[in-house]
């Protein structure tokens, strides 16, 4: 499918990997509707970017919120072609704190976002998709869903996150499978050390410890590399039910 005049919707998109999708996809020639929490940093790029970005603050796992993000693209773009799900929250927790059970919110909240909330944008996405008129491959339709390296190498206190992005890896063929007889692709993406405002508070030190794992190239990852990978799926109708590693054949330590 080709990007051009396409309209795409980027959950997470204020910030780093989002906001490189949501960049790709303008410098393309896209209509794109960037769906954050952060009003103040998504209001501010989609006035960088013009008439062919819109805002809508968006809590993927609420519902309603999803819903009036969808028909604010349709009010402002009249359909939608293309999905990334990189909304995404980590928040580090052991089973055990100092012998005793750790709390369940922290669990709960991290399956809520990550898992349901990716499944609530699609959901609702794809139905709009389906209103699509096909192409000559009879496509309607990109959802990219965005997993990580913890899926497959999840370290110690990452096992609700873990867990989550592994639910995403497992969805992509069922998803993909389903949504195949309305022309709608459906793949995952499972990215490892990048260049984010989430790696950018670790310390130097960790940092560098991180990087030391990576066979080659011994640095992080640019957001402009996520987002090329992104691109190129869109772009080749034959890339469908798959997840990708993008990460400098990194395989992560236990901790």
């Amino acid at each position: 499918m080709q990007i051009n005049n396409t309209t795409a919707m980027v959950t997470g998109g204020a910030s780093g990997l989002g906001e490189a999708c949501v960049r790709c996809f303008a410098e393309h020639g896209a209509n794109v509707v960037i769906m954050d929490m952060n009003a103040e940093l998504g209001e501010a790029m989609a006035k960088e970017l013009g008439s062919k970005a819109i805002f809508v603050k968006t809590d993927v796992s609420d519902e309603a919120h999803v819903k009036a993000a969808v028909d604010a693209a349709i009010n402002a773009f009249g359909t939608i072609h293309t999905v990334v799900n990189c909304a995404g929250i980590v928040i580090p927790a052991k089973l055990l704190s100092k012998g005793e059970p750790s709390p369940m919110a922290s669990f709960t909240k991290t399956i809520e976002v990550n898992l349901l909330g990716t499944i609530n944008v699609v959901r609702l996405t794809a139905a709009q998709m389906a209103k699509n008129t096909p192409n000559i491959d009879g496509e309607r339709g990109a959802i990219i869903n965005i997993a990580s390296i913890a899926a497959f190498d999840g370290q110690i206190g990452q096992t609700s996150y873990s867990a989550s992005k592994a639910a995403v890896v497992g969805m992509t063929l069922p998803m993909a499978r389903e949504l195949a007889d309305i022309g709608i692709r459906v793949n995952t993406v499972a990215p490892g050390l990048f260049e984010t405002p989430m790696m950018a508070s670790m310390s130097e030190k960790v940092k560098a410890a991180l990087i030391q794992m990576s066979p080659f190239p011994k640095r992080l990852g640019y957001p402009s590399e996520f987002a090329a990978l992104i691109r190129h799926i869109v772009e080749n109708p034959m890339m469908n039910g798959e997840t990708i590693r993008l990460d400098a054949a990194v395989r992560m330590s236990g901790k």
